[in-house]
């Protein structure tokens, strides 16, 4: 835990402390940046509360007295209801507005963990409660430049496994078969675990009007068969199968023939402009020192897709903060599903994948690349990056 950066940053942000509370081990968000132990069994409501100045103060069980002993502070141990309301109004007694785990109207749910009954318990205090958004987007979703390589070599591995695939898919639809995209994921699969990479789900092996499914999952009964004149997309995410690793995530499409159709790259082409659009936004921004936020690299880039005149068909974010998790607790590339307020800083990785999805012409597409802005705010792409869509039987 960075104690001193982060009091520091209350008191930049004119905050009277971050109070984290937990029951259960439901916040990942207070277990990452204060380094919880969540392998133990955890039965009771805890809470640590940092000041902008002075020291941190922890209220636990009797029966759980040790829950939060690796952090620096003051225990206080209640055992009744009405001592452990007690206790935390009194280490909350001189505050006026501190920050939680919580967001207004629940518009960044990834930071919308703490129930509604315990903000209403602290503003019964008199204290007012705002969101810590930006101070888990500082201390929970920032990469250091370790985390950075951890990021790239995963790229590096999963790059090489999407030239494979596509490799492996044109042999057998040269030999004459007709894969079925969940054979296709199955063998994506043993590559990557042979490469000691860790996923939870996925990837996405989607042909034709299952490419126009964003979170199309291929199985047994689901799964087409691939075959010449159709339209490919994959869509694989993975990390190191190492502690702390952080993911990386991308797609890429391709026609299993010896030319793409006009049509076809023609409304790539629109996701390429955009694609590019939002990572020049992000990119001039950081070299003009400008603050950034989610919404604002969202609107440039769907601003293209919607002047294309498939505005409509653009059904998701432009993109998702990446770290541990793939889709992390950072900012987002939204102004759709949300309008992410968050600022985009240094030390943060995210992607950027405009969509355009046509399920009633049998066709979807989706370009994703993966953005790391540096410590010193150097904008950096991670892999190779998709300019046209690949015609694997040329």
């Amino acid at each position: 835990m960075e104690l001193n950066a982060i009091q520091a940053e209350l008191r930049d942000k004119k905050l009277d402390g971050w109070l984290f509370y937990d029951f259960h081990n439901r916040d990942p968000i207070a277990a990452r940046v204060l380094n919880m132990d969540t392998s133990r069994f955890a039965s009771r409501r805890w809470y640590y509360f940092i000041p902008s100045q002075g020291e941190p103060k922890k209220l636990v069980h009797r029966i759980e007295p040790w829950r939060c002993d690796h952090l620096p502070g003051e225990r206080m141990i209640y055992l009744s209801w009405q001592q452990q309301q007690q206790l935390l109004q009194t280490i909350l007694k001189e505050c006026r507005q501190i920050a939680m785990q919580y967001s207004p109207q629940n518009a960044i749910p990834y930071v919308s963990i703490v129930d509604a009954g315990t903000i209403e318990l602290i503003r019964s205090f008199g204290v007012d409660v705002v969101s810590s958004a930006d101070l888990v987007g500082r201390f929970e979703a920032h990469l250091s430049m370790e985390d950075w390589r951890s990021h790239q070599e995963a790229g590096r591995i999963l790059q090489m496994v999407k030239d494979e695939t596509f490799r492996h898919v044109v042999r057998r639809v040269k030999n004459g078969e007709r894969p079925k995209e969940v054979e296709i994921q199955s063998w994506m699969h043993d590559l990557m675990h042979k490469n000691d990479l860790h996923w939870e789900d996925g990837p996405i092996v989607a042909v034709n009007e299952h490419a126009a499914d964003p979170h199309f999952e291929p199985t047994s009964e689901n799964s087409f068969h691939i075959k010449e004149g159709d339209l490919l997309l994959l869509d694989l995410w993975a990390k190191k199968n190492i502690s702390g690793s952080i993911y990386y995530d991308i797609t890429w499409m391709a026609f299993l023939g010896k030319s793409v159709p006009f049509e076809l790259e023609t409304i790539f082409q629109v996701l390429v402009s955009a694609r590019n659009t939002a990572l020049t936004t992000v990119r001039e921004s950081f070299s003009a020192g400008k603050a950034l936020y989610g919404w604002q690299v969202d609107d440039a880039c769907r601003n293209v897709v919607s002047q294309a005149g498939y505005g409509d068909a653009f059904t998701h974010r432009t993109g998702h903060n990446i770290g541990e998790e793939v889709h992390g607790n950072g900012v987002h590339i939204d102004n759709l599903e949300t309008k992410d307020e968050r600022q985009i800083l240094p030390g943060t990785c995210f992607s950027i994948e405009p969509g355009i999805y046509l399920p009633e012409r049998k066709i979807g597409f989706r370009s994703e690349i993966d953005v790391f802005v540096t410590d010193d705010g150097k904008v950096e792409v991670t892999g190779a990056i998709q300019e046209r869509i690949i015609p694997l039987l040329a």
